[in-house]
């Protein structure tokens, strides 16, 4: 953490962190101006912004990293944080008991294996059929387990965002091909599959839609950050 600190309170490092909360405070803007379309979400339009300001200025991602990296290590908090809004459902969590979690497991197990599945039978690289079985959990989370596999991290949270804008995009037309009227299955798929951008979209469903994605969310990658390690360091 003193790293951290010291490498962001520089020149460099406060210039760097104001120019992505800057981006951030932009994306939540045109989001809004969108209604919150899951194209426009915060996490594209500020990975776009910081991205173009780091080509025009010719500066190195390792470099932003390290700039910021006061930032990358709030994940930690962030990923413990996790616990709030599971302990604010947890009389749902309660009531719906071994349904919700074996609806959870299946969803979360499938959804990376079928990815993993195609770059494997394409042939891709190993590193890169690790990274895309933390697709499905929010960023911190991916990054990190992602890290413990040896996957790689900065392509997980790629996979991460597009995962979350797909899923949100096409939810309303699977849930009407497959006839998913139920709130309560709509917000599980779209928390477990779709992560925080799900959720996201969740919250203009309904507020039982948007509990039962909290919970899809947070259960499935505490789940599968605790789980995937373990099953890999297992059969490695």
């Amino acid at each position: 953490m003193i790293d951290a600190i010291l490498n962001t309170f520089t020149v460099s490092g406060l210039i760097w962190l104001s120019v992505t909360l800057c981006c951030y405070a932009i994306s939540v803007k045109v989001n809004l101006f969108f209604n919150a379309h899951p194209a426009s979400h915060p996490l594209v339009m500020t990975v776009s912004l910081v991205g173009l300001a780091l080509l025009l200025s010719n500066m190195s991602v390792p470099q932003y990293q390290q700039s910021v990296s006061l930032l990358h290590w709030l994940l930690g908090p962030v990923t413990v944080a996790l616990a709030l809004p599971i302990f604010k459902q947890w009389q749902k969590l309660r009531h719906y008991g071994w349904r919700l979690f074996s609806s959870i497991a299946v969803g979360g197990v499938l959804a990376p294996l079928l990815a993993w599945f195609t770059l494997y039978a394409l042939g891709s690289p190993v590193a890169l059929q690790l990274t895309m079985l933390a697709k499905s959990i929010t960023t911190p989370l991916a990054m990190e387990a992602t890290a413990q596999i040896g996957g790689i991290p900065a392509l997980a949270a790629v996979f991460v965002i597009t995962t979350g804008i797909v899923g949100a995009v096409v939810s309303n037309s699977v849930f009407l091909l497959c006839q998913v009227k139920s709130p309560e299955a709509q917000g599980i798929a779209l928390g477990t599959v779709a992560h925080a951008v799900g959720t996201a979209k969740a919250i203009h469903m309904g507020e039982e839609v948007t509990a039962m994605a909290t919970l899809g969310l947070c259960i499935n990658g505490l789940f599968t950050a605790f789980i995937l390690p373990l099953m890999l360091s297992i059969v490695l």
